[in-house]
């Protein structure tokens, strides 16, 4: 028993001495990570740092490659061409010992039904090889506010609860890194709130969170944001800075007959553009005051009074829809 404590001793020495090794300071890092698949590239020389201790949201429509680069970088795809390290290991050499340091929850999760969600924490426990998981269990169960359903089966919970039973039994092994595709997908605005309490919670623990989310107000919460489009890194910054590069300006639209205004502008603007908001519209132009007043004027000729234009801040959707319609970053990796 001396020997077996002594050499798990240099090995978790070891461990801790490579992930604290100089130029592997990252929580995760890539240098032009590429997965293609036939004459596709899902993901394109992707090059990104994410450091220890924040939460990093990748963000992108459907079919970006989002879920392609988690899946990379949690060693269940082999990358086509490229580097990638996680907790400082080797994505290609060291996967075995990256999957030690990390949790995955995937869009699809599954949970046995037939468990209690006692049952799936001890399953996914041992499945980690979590020997006295017994105190763990309960912190996982009052961390996520399950300890009164833990005799409930995971078939009758929730949506929300299900999620949350999911993070649970990812988190059961704690890892340093916990990686999140989509999390929020198909749970209710309460039980959404509650999940990014946990998240929040979970920071504090300093784990790292890299998150996936097509939802640009969540990624607002992040400490720094990736935009992803047809594979492709357009741009890496702190939410604010993201809506500071934002080229043109965006208005909000006021009159007396809005849906007039919004077949009338929309004839003339792709859906990018211009969004009907109820009794307003919102209209981004890299035209500035120029086109606003334009656009003033030409409600005006078609007899829709009271037409006024206001400057507005821009939100993160907008910087991003108006990112990659200037394709300002096209071909480039920040």
């Amino acid at each position: 028993m001396f020997i077996i404590r002594v050499i798990r001793g240099k090995i978790i020495h070891w461990l801790r001495k490579r992930m604290n090794t100089a130029g592997n300071n990252s929580a995760v890092l890539t240098k032009d990570l590429t997965k293609s698949f036939g004459p596709v590239n899902a993901v394109n020389g992707l090059n990104l740092a994410v450091e220890r201790g924040e939460m990093f949201g990748l963000v992108g429509p459907d079919g970006a490659g989002k879920s392609t680069t988690i899946r990379m970088l949690c060693g269940l795809l082999n990358a086509t061409s490229g580097r990638g390290w996680v907790a400082g290991f080797d994505l290609e050499r060291e996967k075995q010992l990256i999957k030690s340091q990390i949790g995955y929850l995937s869009q699809n999760f599954t949970l046995y039904g037939d468990l209690t969600v006692d049952e799936n924490l001890e399953f996914f426990a041992r499945i980690h090889g979590v020997k006295k998981y017994a105190g763990r269990r309960e912190e996982l169960l009052e961390f996520t506010r399950l300890t009164p359903f833990r005799g409930r089966l995971a078939e009758a919970l929730s949506g929300g609860m299900k999620k949350k039973l999911a993070l649970a039994c990812t988190l059961i092994h704690t890892p340093r890194i916990l990686f999140l595709d989509e999390p929020s997908t198909g749970v209710d605005p309460v039980s959404r709130g509650e999940l990014w309490s946990i998240l929040s919670a979970i920071l504090d623990q300093g784990i790292t969170v890299f998150m996936t989310t097509p939802y640009l107000d969540e990624a607002d919460r992040c400490h720094r944001v990736g935009l992803i489009h047809r594979g492709r890194l357009i741009m890496l910054a702190a939410p604010d800075e993201i809506k500071k590069a934002m080229p043109g300006a965006v208005y909000d639209l006021q009159c007396d007959d809005i849906t007039a205004a919004y077949r009338l502008l929309r004839a003339q603007l792709p859906a990018t553009k211009l969004v009907l908001y109820g009794d307003r519209l919102r209209l981004w132009t890299d035209g500035g005051d120029r086109a606003a007043g334009e656009t003033v004027d030409l409600l005006r000729q078609a007899n829709i009074r009271n037409a006024t234009m206001s400057v507005s801040e821009p939100s993160l959707e907008d910087a991003f829809v108006a990112l990659v319609e200037q394709n300002q970053f096209q071909g480039k990796q920040p």
